[in-house]
């Protein structure tokens, strides 16, 4: 008798894209090496800062200049977009499929992000299962997430930011104005303050709502949400190790990443000592209100 080999199905293909300008933070290590255990996955990043050191062989690293980027996107937007910072950026983001179009080519599915996270075990979340149901994917129940969203590479999807009307005058705007997390939520989410049965019908007649899948994950502590016990307590401990994201409240629970937006801001980047930090099989970091810090 002669046996059949079962073929494994190949996972979804994602590329996320991040334009990032001025200086790498020094959590980039860190950043990097969470990319790489996310093997499966490719990253895209557009940067005036220097290649780094033992950069993970699935994320690319493009060096062009804050205007020659904006220059190049001004074309492919065809319109002018010189903004005064590199924060204005950020307004661009679910427009990076439509810009970017060549560099996705073959892929399944793009996410736009940013650097201020540490990655768990991303294929643990977005399965083939999951991603065979949506086109859209955002890491929060009532906007997009900013720091991580994945969409489908489909011309539709990659074209959906032209549905909000005004799209040109909020990219002229020099001031960020959250364009991802505000108006382009809007596409999908346009009832969300609606009464419940409003709410209800929406999602089975709004063929924008239909396409996306808006999950709370709890990956950003301390915002405006309530925990995921209900509660306003949060973890004071984050941790990083082989691949896996776990914290000090939720014992036994993996989280995709930890974006630790608000503790960033009273961090002081000279205290910190990850210049140099390469993970092993048995590296654990440690994420608090204070900083980052390698204690396994």
């Amino acid at each position: 008798m002669i046996e059949k080999k079962m073929e494994v199905e190949k996972p979804n293909t994602i590329r996320i894209i991040i334009p990032y300008f001025g200086n790498w933070p020094f959590w980039m290590p860190v950043f990097l090496e969470s990319c790489r255990y996310n093997s499966t996955i490719d990253w895209l990043i557009y940067t005036d800062c220097t290649i780094p050191k033992n950069c993970p062989d699935n994320v690319k690293v493009i060096q062009v200049s804050f205007r020659a980027y904006c220059t190049y996107l001004s074309s492919r937007l065809q319109m002018d977009f010189y903004p005064d910072s590199a924060y204005k950026l950020c307004d661009i983001k679910p427009m990076l499929g439509h810009v970017h179009h060549d560099e996705i080519a073959g892929y399944d599915f793009w996410g736009f992000g940013d650097i201020d996270v540490v990655y768990g075990n991303l294929r643990a979340y977005f399965t083939r299962e999951r991603l065979s149901h949506y086109d859209l994917f955002s890491m929060h129940a009532r906007r997009i997430s900013g720091h991580l969203c994945l969409l489908r590479n489909t011309p539709e999807m990659n074209t959906a930011f032209q549905k909000v009307s005004n799209w040109p005058n909020m990219l002229a705007d020099h001031a960020h104005v959250a364009f991802d997390e505000k108006a382009f939520s809007k596409i999908f989410l346009r009832h969300k303050n609606s009464a419940a049965l409003v709410q209800w019908l929406a999602k089975k007649i709004d063929p924008w709502l239909e396409k996306a899948e808006f999950n709370e994950t709890y990956t950003t502590p301390n915002a405006r949400i309530k925990w995921r016990n209900d509660s306003g307590d949060f973890p004071e401990k984050w941790y990083w190790s082989r691949g896996q994201v776990s914290n000090d409240l939720d014992q036994g629970y993996y989280f995709p990443y930890f974006h630790f937006m608000e503790w960033k801001k009273g961090w002081d980047s000279a205290n910190q000592e990850l210049k140099d930090f390469l993970a092993t099989t048995d590296a654990k970091v440690e994420i608090d209100c204070r900083g980052m810090r390698v204690v396994g």
